[in-house]
């Protein structure tokens, strides 16, 4: 194929600012796909993605235009899967920026432009949903050239559902977006920006070739995990795969390597050939990082090992997801999952009970700290039962974050008083319009839980958040245990700043108190930090007046009875077991 007939680009936007049926009016108006079998939202495969109106996996397609082939990449737009965002765009010469006229520039729509213009992409700034009832496209397009720099005579004006003006579109990416560079005589280069697992022909890759080609049957290096494998086929997103002889330099497409393990052909790796290999590596690779870690754990006990085969399968198409057996003395057995976010760890969650009909409980999500002992040794820790006594601990490290909220102005005091409540600390306000767009540093401890909803309704629903992560940096903590008749609930211990962990302890404590039924003995509730005890609730026990059948007598009658009812209440003090329901961790994990 002539490289300057080639154009690669992305579309990248907020959530539902109109990615999906964007990429529905292109391959409609390509013929890509014939318009009685494109489905809404086409390229988003999974059902959830459907549902939820959000790309969670990213999908390529190549399409047809007056003798030009476009290579489009629809990438998700969430923090979590930032890092297979940034893949993507190093693929590409150009990228769609796309703002929804009725809402406006949001956090994520400044994340992505940065991501964009980090790369040095040609950015085709476009305005979505000018149809709709309540757009306002010349406040979006004048906001949009205030704080990108954007001349207002380069914005394209669209209607992605009725396909108004995308004509107009596919005529900039041909005008504005540069043909690739790359000559198909060098050795192979070629960057890997997803994959995905095939039970015929192994781990297929999906690459775009910057430099020479790739054929079957030929010998490969992959040159970041120095796996080694041989082509089983080559192909073409049309946008189900087509194999073709050969992908050349600037081609996007697939190579299907044969491997039988996705964690051997990592997002991000450069692929070469075996026999005459590139001198360097694509830069910019790295691992995939688990930034939040929770135990699952299924509701039926007998469904663990059906759980442990349900991960397995996901994690065949899922490189990022890291997980190891797991036992709670009150759930049972279960696992420890790894995730990139909160996003990711709900999305995995869903999957497993509706794919697999695993009904599932789920710990309360924790972030990996930084423990440096007094002996010297680091280690990092995701979970309570880890964390080193505390005469052993010299330092401790969790990771923070940088976020970006937009809000209108009207928010600001509850958005304000929201940050400092949860550790975060704001660096910047800078007012446009009606628009503030605050700079804030916070721990991702404090914002993986309940920090967006908490967003959300203080400022109605209209602010948004985005964030990247910063880097470690000092804190004090201590583990929250929580002891139910003297007996420790391993499922509810938790690590927590030190600051907090005493009102974080009554809390648990006094919930508890509400969901545990009553026994027939005394059950005291107690939250600890080491051997001190911070809070405690006792729960009545049920006691039967035994002294009811007494008409008359001495006195003595009657103590001897409460004396007999008071020895047994001890006995099953000792030797009683308290059975928690499922309904109170839940209750619990909510707080």
């Amino acid at each position: 194929m002539e490289k300057s007939l080639i154009r690669n680009f992305v579309i990248t936007a907020h959530i539902d600012h109109g990615k999906s049926t964007l990429a529905d009016r292109l391959l409609e108006i390509t013929g890509t796909i014939a318009k009685d079998k494109l489905l809404a939202q086409h390229l988003d495969q999974n059902p959830i993605e459907r549902e939820r109106g959000i790309t969670i996996k990213l999908a390529p397609v190549r399409m047809n235009y007056k003798n030009h082939v476009l290579n489009l990449i629809d990438t998700p737009g969430h923090v979590d899967f930032s890092y297979e965002v940034s893949r993507s765009l190093a693929c590409v010469e150009g990228a769609i920026l796309l703002v929804d006229a009725t809402s406006g520039i949001q956090a994520q729509t400044i994340s992505n432009a940065n991501l964009v213009l980090d790369q040095g992409l040609t950015i085709i700034p476009v305005v979505n949903k000018i149809d709709a009832q309540n757009a306002n496209p010349e406040k979006t397009a004048e906001d949009m050239a205030n704080t990108f720099g954007f001349r207002e005579d380069e914005i394209l004006f669209i209607s992605a559902k009725t396909g108004q003006n995308v004509d107009q579109l596919l005529e900039a990416i041909v005008q504005r977006i540069p043909p690739p560079t790359g000559e198909e005589k060098d050795p192979l280069k070629a960057l890997i920006f997803d994959s995905q697992y095939d039970p015929f022909k192994g781990v297929i890759t999906y690459v775009r070739v910057f430099e020479g080609s790739v054929t079957k049957g030929e010998f490969i290096h992959l040159m970041g995990s120095g796996e080694k494998a041989t082509v089983i086929e080559t192909g073409l997103f049309i946008p189900t795969r087509k194999p073709v002889a050969r992908l050349s330099a600037g081609e996007t497409g697939y190579i299907a390597t044969g491997l039988k393990e996705i964690a051997k052909a990592r997002v991000g790796d450069t692929l070469t050939s075996n026999v005459k290999p590139t001198s360097q590596a694509i830069p910019g690779y790295k691992e995939p990082k688990p930034m939040v870690f929770a135990s699952f754990y299924p509701t039926d006990s007998d469904d663990a090992p059906l759980l442990v085969e349900a991960l397995g399968k996901l994690k065949l198409n899922d490189a990022a997801l890291t997980f190891e057996p797991d036992h709670s003395d009150a759930l049972g057995a279960g696992v420890r999952i790894g995730f990139l976010g909160l996003l990711h760890m709900d999305i995995v969650q869903e999957r497993i009970e509706r794919e697999y009909n695993v009904s599932l409980i789920a710990s309360i999500p924790t972030v990996k700290y930084k423990i440096e002992t007094i002996t010297g040794d680091v280690l990092y820790i995701d979970r309570p039962a880890k964390l080193p006594e505390p005469s052993m601990i010299q330092s401790v490290e969790e990771p923070f974050v940088t976020g970006t909220i937009i809000t209108p102005r009207e928010w600001i005091g509850g958005i304000v008083t929201l940050v400092t409540s949860h550790r975060g600390s704001i660096t910047t306000m800078d007012y446009k319009g009606n628009q503030v767009f605050i700079e804030i540093v916070i721990p991702l401890s404090e914002i993986i839980v309940k920090f967006y909803d908490q967003l959300k309704n203080v400022s109605s629903g209209f602010a948004s958040f985005d964030y990247e992560i910063k880097g470690m940096e000092p804190v004090e903590v201590v583990r929250l245990d929580i002891l139910v008749a003297k007996r420790p609930l391993d499922a509810l211990s938790q690590i927590v700043v030190r600051d907090r962990a005493e009102s974080i302890g009554r809390q648990l404590v006094e919930k508890l108190k509400e969901v545990i039924p009553r026994q027939q003995f005394e059950v005291p509730i107690q939250a600890t930090i080491g051997a001190k005890i911070v809070a405690r609730a006792d729960i009545a026990a049920f006691r039967k007046d035994v002294t009811a059948k007494l008409y008359g007598g001495d006195v003595t009658r009657k103590n001897k009875l409460l004396d007999k009812q008071k020895k047994g209440k001890k006995r099953m003090k000792m030797v009683g077991n308290i059975e928690i329901p499922q309904e109170a961790f839940l209750s619990v994990l909510k707080i």
